[in-house]
């Protein structure tokens, strides 16, 4: 029985930190980016896919002990947010309207971490940690560079359901800052360790509540 209900718990996790990611990506991976907020939203987006990604990722790679599973994880994430973007295809939006983020590499650092130093959970906190939020932010601007005239996008297709002050305007690059990759992975690398942390303490924690 507590072998059932400790993976129950373990894959409903799994389930929920996928499910958050999927609407994460939904909800600021429109043509939000391309607008007046192009550069600020980048840099939420990449700090929170950054996080969403870690905090996922070492708890299911510590709690299967097996190098590899982040990537599986990381599978997971750009599967279900596939499958998401179809309802927007069905409603007449191009396929790359909502742009997939690029988890899966940055998931194959993490996974890469662990292995090289012999599976140390501290390691893969600190170092593993780092690189996501190092390599994500990069590697999504040169995901996003790749969609066919973004700002075309926009205008082209705007949400029904966005209200009037929420209109697409022409783009103030650099109205805030120039590097909007530099500071999304300054601060997703800051900020990705304690969130590796907590993903490696809720490891801990369900079994103990487990066994409990």
């Amino acid at each position: 029985l507590m072998v059932w209900l400790r993976r129950t718990t373990h894959y409903l996790f799994i389930v929920v930190v996928a499910v958050n990611s999927t609407l994460l990506t939904i909800n600021a991976g429109d043509y939000i980016f391309y607008t007046d907020w192009a550069w600020t939203s980048f840099v939420v987006f990449s700090i929170s896919q950054s996080t969403m990604l870690v905090v996922g990722a070492i708890y299911y790679m510590l709690f299967t002990g097996v190098p590899g599973t982040a990537s599986y994880y990381a599978t997971i994430m750009t599967i279900y947010t596939w499958v998401a973007k179809g309802a927007w295809f069905a409603l007449g939006y191009p396929y790359d309207f909502v742009v997939t983020p690029v988890w899966i590499p940055s998931a194959m650092l993490l996974d890469l971490t662990y292995w090289a130093t012999r599976r140390n959970k501290h390691a893969a906190i600190i170092i593993g940690g780092t690189l996501v939020g190092l390599s994500l932010p990069i590697f999504n601007m040169i995901n996003l560079l790749l969609v066919r005239d973004p700002l075309e996008m926009a205008f082209k297709y705007p949400r029904p359901t966005l209200p009037p002050y929420m209109t697409p305007i022409e783009p103030q690059v650099g109205k805030f800052y120039n590097s909007p990759v530099a500071l999304g992975s300054g601060a997703a690398a800051v900020l990705s360790v304690p969130i590796a942390a907590l993903g490696a303490k809720l490891n801990t924690w369900t079994y103990r509540w487990m066994a409990a």
